[in-house]
């Protein structure tokens, strides 16, 4: 593990709503320019970590640690370090796609005073001109370089995701969390979102060839599995249904990672490999959604020893010498 670069680390979290627990134990380790698809059954706590993860809720016990610009900092309350797509996604109707896009650094690196006074010297303008630049740079990037000037209601509902996720990049967060982004979408559009997802992901394989960090690493929930295997190369499940009883407790303690395990990596525009992938989709409902017999805890939650033992592909693979 201290071969690989960790963005963010869950350690022994537990969280408790009044006397009903929700998730026990979770041990989570990120590597930069992943894309962790988490899954699990309904109530299982997967909003629960992500609320952590973003800083709205606190762990009853446990530390969540976050790194960005070369500092591991407790995750607290909210931060641009981490970036959240919701699926119902939130841009303003007065403003354009470009202005959207612009308005996090607008608000983050300037006040209303400073604007005011920047606008008499030239300095204001200058930078917001740098931003418009960038939102326009990001949303060519994530397909909608025609669209720059266009409003929300123009565009469609996956358009409006993308400025969605173009919103949140711009911030240049250590880690993107997408909380199922693409669940109120169309088939078709769908899958042209999860492209774009491989795209990101390609790139993160090309820095990483070309000696670079990797610039994206994003945490994907999602109840599709079909796309959580398409888009991650790495599956966590978190479930209820583990043999809790065997470790010793009087009830159960709620949710813990039940599963983790290397995906296989796609790139931009393959095909998905539906036998393999119904293989993959069988084992994970056996042991996250429908065991026959309860697991003992993280009996299939093998992912740095599969890292270890040189499966890791994309930016897990051992580097080429």
């Amino acid at each position: 593990m201290t071969d690989h670069d960790i963005v963010l680390d869950c350690s022994g979290v537990y969280r408790s709503f009044g006397p009903k627990q929700v998730l026990y134990d979770v041990n989570l380790r990120i590597v930069r320019g992943e894309i962790v698809s988490v899954v699990g059954p309904s109530g299982c706590g997967k909003s629960t970590l992500l609320n952590m993860v973003v800083g709205m809720l606190r762990p009853t016990e446990g530390q969540l640690l976050v790194t960005h610009d070369g500092k591991t900092e407790p995750i607290e309350k909210p931060g641009r370090e981490r970036g959240i797509v919701y699926q119902h996604y939130s841009l303003y109707p007065f403003l354009t796609a470009q202005q959207n896009v612009a308005l996090g650094p607008k608000l983050a690196e300037t006040s209303f005073p400073s604007r005011l006074l920047g606008t008499f010297t030239g300095k204001w303008l200058k930078l917001r001109k740098q931003q418009m630049a960038e939102a326009a740079e990001l949303l060519a990037k994530v397909g909608l370089g025609d669209a720059v000037k266009k409003y929300p209601h123009e565009l469609s509902g996956g358009m409006r995701q993308r400025v969605a996720i173009a919103q949140a990049l711009i911030m240049k967060p250590s880690v993107l969390l997408l909380d199922e982004p693409f669940g109120a979408l169309d088939e078709a559009t769908r899958e042209e979102l999860q492209n774009m997802l491989l795209e990101l992901y390609q790139e993160n394989m090309d820095a990483r060839a070309a000696g670079e960090p990797p610039p994206n690493t994003i945490l994907i929930v999602t109840h599709e599995l079909n796309e959580a295997i398409f888009v991650g190369d790495r599956i966590v499940g978190l479930s209820q249904h583990w043999d809790w009883k065997g470790a010793g407790l009087p009830e159960s303690p709620g949710a813990t990672v039940a599963y983790d395990k290397v995906m296989p990596v796609f790139r931009p525009g393959d095909e998905q490999l539906y036998a393999d992938f119904r293989r993959r989709r069988e084992e994970i409902r056996a042991v996250v959604f429908e065991p026959e017999e309860p697991l003992e805890q993280g009996a299939h939650a093998v992912f740095w020893d599969q890292v270890a033992d040189g499966e890791g592909q994309g930016v897990l693979a051992p580097p080429s010498t």
